[in-house]
């Protein structure tokens, strides 16, 4: 009994705290790439799962590929073919997303560095296999607004009436507003865009430290749940987040709590951010080994009972 009432008691104090009775059902975050793979993006295909990291030592997009989803992985290459035109070619190719369009074909979109300016802009590329190799498309990038002082972290949705979306953040100048997060409408071929572009939230806690990123949208039968990263990659207090709303356009809400942290990990992955679910699976980088030179691969299974995520 006294164990019992000791239970209900902490889970009254984390949700006090702003935490949440989630953290003390979570398991152990499995370590799937025990290498720097900052990032991920991972792909289910009928050939199996495929992941892509932010430039490394191993590729200026690596790929790794596994035939489940918790692995074994394996860095396989290289998938991206060249730099685009538009692109520095030795500045780093960030945060790639990879999706499938009805003709079989995969679209790349990844974030560089523009030659001329120094801007961060998205880029896509195209392959006929999932693992590429991917060839860059046109020779300026699809999103590149010099008002949003940089544009990142790409991350396409299907909608389930076939609407193709593409979220990515805007970074904000240093003396203007936050970093935000925005929904652009995508044509059939995946690249093109439709339409204005929507914000969907800002970084307004204080607790983001104006830095909100890595969009990645799950939809549940009554909900969109829109998980994103926030306050700064290098430190410890950067963690996972996620809004719902009952359209994709919004109005999103923040959870009162945040999702996955240091803290709420137990320590167990230090500064957990980059979410992408796939198949039941939450995906996401954290530092290793007590330093800030690798960011490697976890997994968590992910389930979301009553259009909220759980994990464990």
């Amino acid at each position: 009994m006294l164990r019992n009432r000791l239970a209900v008691v902490a889970v009254v104090v984390a949700v006090l705290l702003g935490q949440g009775p989630a953290a003390f059902a979570v398991g152990a975050p499995r370590l799937l790439i025990n290498q720097d793979f900052p990032d991920p993006d991972i792909v289910k295909t009928d050939n199996g799962f495929f992941a892509f990291s932010t430039s490394t030592g191993s590729g200026k997009i690596p790929v790794a590929t596994s035939h489940a989803p918790e692995g074994p992985w394996r860095i396989t290459g290289d998938a991206l073919a060249s730099p685009p035109k538009w692109a520095k070619p030795d500045g780093g190719f960030w945060a790639p997303d990879v999706t499938s369009l009805p003709s079989g074909k995969f679209v790349l979109y990844f974030a560089a560095a523009v030659a001329t300016s120094g801007q961060m802009c998205l880029g896509a590329a195209t392959a006929s296999q999932a693992g590429g190799p991917y060839q860059p498309t046109g020779d300026q990038p699809l999103v590149c607004l010099t008002s949003d002082d940089g544009d990142i972290d790409p991350q396409t949705f299907l909608d389930s009436d076939g609407s193709r979306y593409l979220l990515y953040k805007s970074d904000g100048a240093a003396t203007g507003p936050p970093a935000a997060i925005w929904l652009q409408k995508l044509g059939a071929d995946g690249l093109s865009l439709v339409g204005d572009r929507t914000e969907l939230l800002r970084a307004d806690l204080t607790a983001e430290k104006n830095v909100v990123e890595a969009p990645s949208v799950v939809k549940t039968p009554s909900r969109y749940l829109l998980f994103y990263s926030a306050d700064t990659f290098q430190s410890t207090g950067y963690h996972t987040c996620y809004a719902t709303a009952p359209t994709l356009t919004g109005p999103f809400v923040k959870a009162d709590a945040q999702f996955l942290s240091t803290d709420l990990l137990g320590g167990k992955v230090d500064a957990p951010g980059g979410a992408d679910v796939v198949d039941g699976h939450l995906y996401f980088h954290g530092w290793l080994n007590g330093g800030r030179s690798a960011r490697g691969l976890y997994e968590l299974p992910i389930t979301f009972p009553g259009d909220v995520p759980q994990l464990g």
